[in-house]
């Protein structure tokens, strides 16, 4: 298997198991977890995704993160578009499995009533929501950039990562459900009916604006190069010792 279809595997695998299990928390126990529960189902699935797979493919596991790491040169074209492709049949794939899950084979009850898609209307507008959308994901991206674009804090960066991806469900669950991820919003919006299919463009074009948005802020962040040069590899500036 070459370097780059093991990338590939890892991302479809990696995408499939965040949206199967972070959307799934909605569709099977909303009623039972909330959604607090639905925010730390995505964000602790991710943290551990960066941990198993992040070695193998840096763990993107979402268009947006592809295009924010391309635009900032961490990932060439052609390895863009194989992790573009592969995230869409993961979420897709999850999205297939969540629709027959809730169908008569699984005679599972949907407590979103929607597959855990994305929608906005009922607790914020439109232009509401494409704010936001764009704002979270760029927040994310933007984190995601920092902490994997440093050896600031090695060890640290799944951590971050997937806490930040909790506290954007925390306050985007009640508005619209919280996509920051187009393959999340994609694959159960082809499962769920044309409701969810007339809505969906916005959790695709939003994230990544966001994503584009926080490429063009990570710089802000960047450390001079002679601070650069006196960090020693592997030190973390913030005090956070890292065991041996």
């Amino acid at each position: 298997m070459s370097d780059l279809t093991r990338k590939g595997t890892s991302e479809l695998i990696g995408t499939f198991v965040l949206v199967f299990f972070g959307a799934g928390a909605a569709v099977f126990g909303l009623d039972v977890i909330g959604g607090m529960g639905v925010a730390f189902a995505f964000g602790l699935t991710l943290l551990a995704l960066a941990y198993a797979i992040g070695p193998t493919s840096g763990c993107h596991v979402n268009p947006a993160v592809t295009l924010g790491v391309l635009l900032r040169r961490g990932i060439s074209v052609p390895e863009a578009g194989v992790y573009w492709v592969a995230q869409i049949v993961g979420g897709v794939t999850a999205g297939a499995l969540l629709k027959l899950m809730v169908s008569d084979f699984g005679e599972v009850t949907d407590q979103t009533g929607a597959l855990g898609t994305n929608a906005w209307g009922d607790r914020v507008s439109g232009g509401g929501a494409f704010v936001f959308e764009v704002l979270a994901t760029c927040l994310l991206v933007l984190v995601v950039i920092l902490v994997t674009g440093r050896a600031a804090a090695p060890g640290f960066a799944g951590l971050a990562i997937g806490l930040v991806l909790i506290v954007v469900h925390l306050v985007g669950v009640p508005l619209d459900g919280t996509s920051v991820n187009p393959a999340r919003s994609l694959g159960p919006a082809l499962f769920a009916g044309s409701d969810a299919l007339s809505q969906v463009w916005l959790f695709v074009v939003a994230p990544l604006v966001g994503a584009v948005l926080a490429a063009l802020v990570a710089p802000v962040f960047d450390l001079p190069s002679s601070q650069r040069a006196a960090q020693a590899p592997g030190t973390d500036p913030t005090g956070a010792g890292v065991p041996s």
